[in-house]
């Protein structure tokens, strides 16, 4: 164990799991790790599925305050499943968080944009777990920001990257023959932020009414607050090339 710690502490010599694992931002990190953690709770019948599902009436009735953060976290059962959602999160979430630049503030805010949108909405829609949709908003975005990506589906689909948030609806409707409403709410979540953020600015003088406020920015840095760069975020050319190898 010593030859893995040097450095003052800091870790040397990595397992190939423990690199993966330290490479993510913190944001993607700690939420890929809770919705391993909620699955492994449900699965050891710690916790049950209906003490984590989003309910209006348990949340502000009840003051179970809890599933407002449960509800994004469970994915389902310990499966090929959640194994499928985990890679598509932390990969998605990884690369939006990374080129979101040093401050993980402005990544923040997208995170509570989205979960504030979706919490407000599923209501209407009978969604009781919204991790899906949150993890399809942040593909969504992603996918528009990188036009020029090209991906492949299991071997058999080569598309562009804008086309990933339908070609995963299509999978989900032909998979679970359910009309994937959670995705398609994630997607309109998605669209009203890239559309605020990198199609409006141009439009209105660069003008981003999306940005977080500075009370926010001021929460995740120590120091006066990094102003925000005029143009739409620009992805890191290696990060955009990590999600072009086949999706299985």
């Amino acid at each position: 164990m010593a030859d893995l710690w040097g450095n003052n502490g800091q870790i040397g010599q990595q397992f190939p799991l423990e690199q993966w694992f330290y490479e993510m931002p913190p944001v993607t990190r700690w939420w890929t790790v809770a919705t391993v953690a909620t699955s492994v709770l449900v699965h050891c019948h710690i916790v049950t599925e209906f003490q984590l599902f989003y309910s209006f009436r348990a949340v502000y009735a009840k003051s179970q305050y809890w599933r407002l953060l449960t509800t994004f976290l469970y994915f389902g059962k310990l499966n090929l499943d959640l194994i499928f959602h985990v890679f598509f999160l932390q990969r998605y979430s990884r690369l939006l968080e990374e080129s979101s630049g040093r401050s993980p503030a402005h990544f923040a805010w997208l995170i509570f944009y989205a979960t504030s949108s979706l919490l407000i909405i599923s209501p209407f829609l009978s969604l009781p777990f919204l991790g899906t949709a949150l993890s399809s908003s942040l593909v969504y975005i992603w996918a528009r920001r990188n036009p020029d990506t090209r991906l492949s589906f299991l071997g058999l689909l080569v598309f562009p990257a804008p086309y990933l948030p339908w070609v995963l609806m299509a999978f989900s409707l032909i998979v679970y023959q359910t009309v994937p409403k959670d995705e398609m709410l994630g997607v309109a979540v998605g669209h009203v932020w890239y559309f605020f953020n990198d199609v409006y600015p141009t439009l209105h003088g660069g003008h981003r009414p999306l940005d977080p406020p500075l009370w926010w920015r001021r929460l995740f840095e120590s120091g006066p607050a990094r102003e925000r760069p005029t143009d739409a975020i620009d992805v890191n050319p290696d990060f955009a090339a990590a999600a072009a190898p086949e999706i299985r």
